[in-house]
């Protein structure tokens, strides 16, 4: 097998832009709806977006049954047919299940997989995890830093050490304060190391400004964030400014800590990309005030809710 060092490294230069975190559809009674895949996947690329992301937290893969996770990987790789990359999240207890999870997604076709941290490990611990898994599957191994949905610090000298000497070239980064903790990371690992911001997309301008190179994370107008990350790409920071700051109360609105993913996925429904909005338990659902709240702010950034296709922006 190839080994880490050899492997990801042309990958990994070539990864940028906006990766989409895509839910898990459902029907009405809670059974995968793999139509939804299909149709969720022609939306997000008729948006544009640089690849998809699939079976994060917000894709509610720990609702998923072994069987159902490699249906739906099965699903959105023989969806996108090659046109974008699709990169599968891993979180297991130990190194074992991570590596048979990542193993797993990389025979099914998967590009890359983005990792959580091991519950409660010392610094230690997670190098010789992260490192692990990297040298253990043949494609990019991303770390999936969230602590606030993980509850597991991964500091930034772990992270430099293992863009240097650890195999693993990316970060999904989500730890508040983001800026400081992007500078840090570029500053401990150089070019070995490349930052993907999150968060609904909250911060994405002040994550292009400390150095981030895309962003991976689920928004119901990933237009938007391409339209951002094109602009900045582009040498246009000023309109990319203005693009983000346009669209910034939606982007708010929809990444409300617990409620989030009811809201997208409500939006999808609108937009006619899935055909139910259902989440499988434990999730919070919307209440009709919630709902006319999120109409109102789409209507107030000059959105529409029930755009069918992706839109073309002003």
């Amino acid at each position: 097998m190839p080994t880490p060092a050899s492997l990801p490294a042309s990958r990994i230069a070539k990864a940028h832009g906006v990766y989409t975190i895509c839910p898990t559809p459902f029907s009405a009674d809670g059974a995968l709806d793999l139509a939804s895949i299909a149709t969720l996947v022609e939306f997000q690329i008729s948006a544009g977006v640089t690849g998809l992301a699939i079976l994060g937290f917000l894709g509610e893969a720990h609702k998923l049954s072994n069987a159902e996770r490699h249906q739906v990987v099965d699903a959105f790789v023989k969806h996108a047919a090659g046109r974008v990359p699709v990169w599968v999240g891993v979180r297991a207890l130990g190194t074992a299940g991570a590596i048979e999870q990542a193993r797993e997604a990389a025979d099914q076709g998967a590009a890359a997989v983005f990792a959580a941290p091991l519950d409660n490990a010392s610094d230690a611990v997670q190098f010789e995890y992260y490192k692990s898994l990297a040298a253990a599957v043949p494609i990019p191994v991303i770390i999936h830093d969230f602590p606030g949905s993980f509850g597991t610090e991964i500091t930034s000298e772990v992270i430099g050490r293992l863009g240097r000497e650890g195999g693993v070239g990316m970060i999904k980064m989500e730890e508040p304060p983001v800026g400081q903790k992007i500078s840090r990371i570029r500053e401990l690992a150089g070019d070995s190391m490349l930052v993907f911001g999150g968060l609904g997309g909250v911060y994405f301008l002040e994550e292009l400004q400390r150095g981030a190179v895309g962003t991976m994370t689920g928004f119901a107008y990933p237009e938007i964030l391409v339209r951002i990350y094109q602009q900045y790409a582009a040498g246009d920071h000023a309109g990319a400014a203005a693009t983000f700051d346009r669209y910034c109360p939606l982007i708010r609105y929809e990444f409300q800590p617990k409620i989030g993913l009811a809201l997208r996925k409500y939006i999808y429904v609108k937009r006619g990309v899935i055909a139910c909005d259902a989440i499988r338990a434990p999730g919070m659902r919307m209440d009709p005030i919630t709902a006319r709240e999120l109409e109102a702010t789409v209507e107030r950034v000059g959105l529409s809710i029930t755009a069918q296709g992706a839109i073309v922006l002003p």
